[in-house]
């Protein structure tokens, strides 16, 4: 993603990863298999509902081993780049809806580091007890508050600088999807909603961005622009791709034999105040051909555009092939 998550992502996985390990090394795997079946379906979005998703320490468990690294690297390359569009601001307190074990917080801790007052807010007892004591490997969390909420139409957020809403909108209403977003605008000066990378997950942060647009915010990523965005739903759909090293551990629980995986994740992040959102974003994998690199942007114009960079373009064409999906463009740095 952008070039500060890059920088983060060998030193602010590790305690989290230890502290996953130390958790799940006694889960039987079959009865972590059974729960990932079940969490699989969910996490597609086709089960919307009005119940907590995770609803016993297995559950949460195996959530923890198949969802949180992933979870935690797509919040964290949308942070990052919320943090690059205001790289003067740092959040005073952070409340994390639908937190369940806390992805987004210590995704919050990792992109601005230091202690804060934190809210964590699911209705889902397990996921926050086993959140408070996955947070104990890490002192900035330590301190924080988990407490059990209904994620929905009752919700009333107090007043904080930062508010996080990482995969929880697919397990709501309809009514209750908007609710969240309407309180999170209400509380917050800057709102980050995170949803998987499918069609479906696009269309819930759009409509989120819209709602947020409408009550004042102003988008300062992934869009250049606070216009409806230039993809007619049904025929495409904007996301992105973070990559996530796999433990061990995680390879065993998910099946699979590669150590690392790609989550795909759709996102938005705006605020209250000035940002300077990017001249344009990379919002497809650049395709990197003999002599010259073909880009595919989001402009501050509110258009789409393809850009080619050939060899003539010196400094230009070498940033173009470092340039990854989801980067600025142009970089700052280019020249």
């Amino acid at each position: 993603m952008v070039p500060v998550s890059r920088t983060l992502a060998a030193t602010s996985t590790a305690p989290l990863r230890e502290a996953l390990d130390g958790l799940l090394g006694g889960l039987p795997p079959k009865q972590a298999a059974q729960a990932v079946d079940r969490l699989i379906t969910t996490y597609r979005g086709e089960t919307p509902t009005g119940a907590p998703v995770l609803r016993d320490r297995a559950d949460v468990a195996a959530y923890a081993a198949y969802r949180m690294p992933a979870t935690f690297e797509a919040a964290r390359s949308a942070l990052a780049a919320l943090a690059a569009a205001v790289p003067e601001w740092t959040p005073t307190g952070h409340t994390d809806v639908g937190g369940g074990t806390g992805a987004a917080t210590w995704a919050t801790e990792a992109t601005w580091p230091g202690p804060r007052p934190v809210t964590v807010l699911d209705w889902a007892e397990p996921a926050l007890r086993i959140g408070a004591e996955i947070a104990t490997a890490n002192p900035a969390l330590r301190g924080a508050r988990w407490q059990r909420a209904r994620i929905g139409d009752a919700l009333d957020l107090a007043d904080v600088d930062l508010v996080t809403v990482s995969y929880v909108l697919g397990e709501l209403t309809a009514a209750d999807r908007t609710a969240v977003v309407d309180a999170a605008a209400r509380a917050a000066r800057a709102v980050v909603v995170v949803e998987p990378g499918t069609p479906d997950g696009y269309l819930r942060v759009l409509d989120a961005r819209r709602r947020l647009v409408e009550a004042g915010f102003r988008v300062l990523a992934p869009c250049p622009h606070s216009d409806a965005c230039p993809i007619v739903p049904g025929t495409d759909w904007c996301h992105f791709s973070a990559r996530v090293s796999r433990s061990s551990l995680h390879r065993r629980v998910k099946g699979g034999s590669l150590p690392y995986e790609d989550e795909k994740f759709s996102y938005v992040a705006a605020v209250r105040f000035p940002g300077a959102p990017a001249a344009g974003r990379v919002v497809r994998r650049p395709q990197i051909r003999k002599g010259q690199v073909l880009l595919e942007l989001c402009g501050e114009d509110g258009a789409l555009r393809r850009e080619t960079v050939t060899k003539r373009h010196g400094a230009r064409y070498r940033a173009a092939r470092d340039a990854d999906w989801g980067d600025v463009w142009p970089p700052s740095d280019e020249d």
